[in-house]
């Protein structure tokens, strides 16, 4: 920074700031929490070689990745952001288990509404089907619907007939 107020990390690590300070245009004066997490999980040192390695049009993007693995890293030493993704993706896959059981629930409610509404209905089929199959199709036995009131973690499979435990 030269002549102005000191950057952030210069300012933690008590030294001067030098006009070409690799650290400046990255981590402000008015932000010392972002260098001061940085440097406690990576250290300032590495932290300035890393930067110059990279061309400058990439250095903005790394301090932001840096931060952000800092920050996740405190939370959770052990897995830092890998930790959040996995938490993340589990949820999803949660919710998509949910999407899935209610899609269901609405289909097996639509065949009953259906059965309801036109129960003697004859389906029309060709001339080359034997004359038995013009009888409508029996609507599925009530257990084959998805009920989830008594245990919502179980999901009846009417497919294979086993239960799926979430």
């Amino acid at each position: 920074m030269g002549g102005g107020s000191p950057c952030a990390s210069c300012k933690l690590l008590r030294r001067r700031c030098a006009k070409e300070c690799i650290f400046a245009p990255y981590f402000p004066s008015d932000d010392p929490h972002k260098f001061a997490i940085v440097h406690k999980v990576f250290g300032a040192s590495n932290v300035s070689k890393m930067l110059q390695e990279l061309p400058v049009q990439q250095r903005g993007d790394a301090v932001m990745s840096l931060v952000y693995e800092a920050t996740a890293r405190v939370r959770d030493p052990v897995y830092g952001c890998v930790g959040a993704i996995s938490y993340l993706q589990n949820q999803v896959s949660q919710l998509q288990m949910q999407l899935a059981v209610a899609q269901s629930e609405i289909l097996c409610f639509q065949m009953q509404q259906d059965h309801l509404v036109f129960p003697n209905c004859p389906q029309i089929y060709s001339d080359e089907k034997p004359p038995s199959l013009l009888l409508p199709p029996p609507s599925p036995p009530r257990s084959q619907c998805f009920n989830f009131a008594s245990s919502p973690n179980i999901i009846y499979d009417a497919i294979f007939g086993h239960d799926i435990v979430s």
